[in-house]
C-alpha cells in the first residue's frame, strides 16, 4: 500500500511542483516556504539548537497553531530544558506561530511527504518526540519517524465527521499508518472512538479536552480590547454585528440580515471577516451591490487611507478575528449555514459574546452543545431565524449580558487541557 501511495504521490507531485514553481516566478509567493518544504534552507536553523531533549511540534495552519501554543507553554513550564522545533504547513500559520508561540528554538516549514525530503528533514531535526496537532497523518513521515525510533504523539486530536467517513472507507490503509503513532490524545470521547475505529489500539487513546480553551481564556484582556477599539476607531458605546470565518453563500445572508437590522437601529456597524481573506474584494463588491455605502477594508483603515470607520468593514488581514470579536454586540460564526462543519465559536464566547451559527457544526459539535446549554450559543436554520434571534436579544440588554457571561464561564471552566496534553508528550520521553 505504501508503494502504491508513493507512486500516486509521484504522479501528483510533478504537476504540483510545476504549479508552485510558476507561482513563485510570476508572483513571488511561496518562494521561501516552498524551498523549505523541499528540505532546503533549514540546516543552519536546526544546527543552532542547543543540547537537551528535542520535541518537533507540528501545527498545519492558524487554528492548529492556536491549539499548540498553550501546550508548548505548559511543556516548557514543566521541562525548561526541552528544545522545541515548531513547524507549520502554511505561511499564515508560520506568521502567527512566530508571533504567538513562546519558547521555540527553531521555526520551520513541514516537509512535503516525499521520501528523500522527509529523510533529510528527520536527520537534520533529530527529534526525540514528534507531536502533531489534530489529524496530520503523512505516511512517509510517520514511517520514517518509526524507523528512527522517534516517539509520535497526536495531541488535541480531532476527527471531523467528513474526515471520518473518508478514513473509514480506506481504513485498511490507515490501520497500518497508525502503527507508527504511539499515543493519541484526543479532544472528545467521540474523537477517541473514531480513531479507534480507524485502527488505533484503544489502550493508546484517551480524551483530554481542547487546548484551545486554554489559549482563548488566557488571551482575552482589556488591553487587547482597547487595541481593537483603537484600530477600528470605535467608541465604547458603538454596536457591531461581527460575522467571522464566513464562506461563499453566507455573506449574502449576513448582509440581508444587517440591512434589516439597520431599520431597527441605524447606528449598528457590520464587520465581516471571511475565512479566506483573499475574497475581500468580492465581498466589498457584494456590499456595494446591496446598496450599503462606503464599505472599507481593514487594510485601508490601518494604513490611514480612511481615518474613520464608515460602519461597514471587511477584514482582509489574517489573524485579526479573535481581536475583532471583542467589539461584537452580536456575533455569528461562519462555515455553519453552508456545509463546511463550522468554525471555532469559542473565540467569540471567550469575550462574553452570544454566538449565532447555522446547522452545520459537525467539527465543533461539543463546543456548540456546551454553549447552547449555557444559553450563549444559538443555532439557527437561515436568515429569518437569525434576524429574529438578534432582535429578540437586543430588546433585553441584561439578558444578552447574562448569556454572554455564561458562555465565557464555559470557556474558563474547560481550561486545563493544554497541561494534560503536555504530560502525554512528556510521558513518551525515555
Amino acid at each position: 500500500m505504501r508503494l502504491l501511495y508513493n507512486i500516486i504521490l509521484l504522479i501528483l507531485a510533478v504537476p504540483g511542483l510545476l504549479y508552485f514553481l510558476l507561482k513563485m516566478l510570476i508572483t513571488g509567493k511561496y518562494r521561501d516556504s516552498f524551498l523549505q518544504k523541499l528540505g532546503l534552507r533549514q540546516a543552519r536553523v536546526l544546527d543552532n539548537i542547543g543540547p537537551g531533549p528535542r520535541l518537533w511540534m507540528h501545527a498545519v495552519s492558524v487554528g492548529e497553531v492556536n491549539a499548540a501554543s498553550p501546550i508548548v507553554a505548559e511543556l516548557k513550564k514543566i521541562r525548561p530544558d526541552f528544545r522545541v522545533i515548531f513547524s507549520t504547513s502554511t505561511e499564515t500559520g508560520q506568521e502567527l506561530a512566530r508571533k504567538t508561540v513562546a519558547g521555540v528554538d527553531a521555526f520551520i516549514y513541514f516537509p512535503l511527504d516525499i521520501l528523500p525530503v522527509v529523510a533529510r528533514m528527520l536527520d537534520l531535526a533529530r527529534p526525540d518526540i514528534f507531536a502533531f496537532v489534530e489529524t496530520e497523518l503523512w505516511p512517509n513521515f510517520l514511517s520514517g519517524s518509526r524507523r528512527r525510533r522517534i516517539k509520535v504523539v497526536m495531541v488535541n486530536g480531532r476527527i471531523s465527521l467528513r474526515s471520518f467517513k473518508k478514513y473509514r472507507r480506506t481504513s485498511f490503509f490507515w490501520r497500518r499508518i497508525l502503527q507508527s503513532v504511539d499515543r493519541a490524545a484526543m479532544i472528545t470521547d467521540l474523537d477517541a472512538d473514531r480513531i479507534v475505529q480507524m485502527g488505533m489500539p484503544p489502550k493508546a487513546v484517551e480524551a483530554l479536552g481542547n487546548s484551545k480553551y486554554d489559549a482563548l481564556g488566557a488571551a482575552t484582556s482589556p488591553a487587547l480590547h482597547r487595541e481593537a477599539m483603537r484600530l477600528f476607531h470605535a467608541g465604547p458605546e458603538e454596536k457591531f454585528f461581527v460575522a467571522g470565518s464566513t464562506h461563499p453563500g453566507e455573506e449574502k445572508i449576513i448582509v440581508s440580515v444587517y440591512k434589516k437590522l439597520l431599520k431597527h437601529d441605524p447606528e449598528f456597524g457590520l464587520i465581516l471577516v471571511p475565512r479566506d481573506v483573499g475574497r475581500a474584494a468580492e465581498i466589498i463588491e457584494l456590499l456595494r451591490q446591496s446598496g450599503l455605502t462606503g464599505p472599507v477594508t481593514f487594510s485601508q483603515i490601518k494604513s490611514g487611507a480612511r481615518s474613520k470607520v464608515l460602519k461597514v468593514v471587511v477584514v482582509d488581514v489574517i489573524g485579526e478575528l479573535f481581536k475583532v470579536y471583542s467589539l461584537a454586540t452580536i456575533a455569528y460564526c461562519g462555515g455553519s449555514l453552508v456545509p463546511r462543519g463550522g468554525h471555532n465559536l469559542l473565540e467569540a464566547a471567550a469575550w462574553g459574546k452570544v454566538v449565532f451559527y447555522g446547522p452545520f457544526m459537525d467539527d465543533f459539535h461539543r463546543e456548540a452543545a456546551l454553549l447552547e446549554e449555557a444559553g450563549a450559543g444559538i443555532r439557527i436554520t437561515g436568515e429569518d431565524e437569525l434576524l429574529e434571534g438578534i432582535l429578540k436579544l437586543l430588546q433585553d440588554q441584561a439578558e444578552l449580558n447574562r448569556r454572554g457571561e455564561n458562555g465565557k464561564s464555559v470557556v474558563l471552566a474547560n481550561m486545563g487541557a493544554a497541561k494534560r496534553h503536555a504530560h502525554v508528550i512528556l510521558s513518551q520521553l525515555n
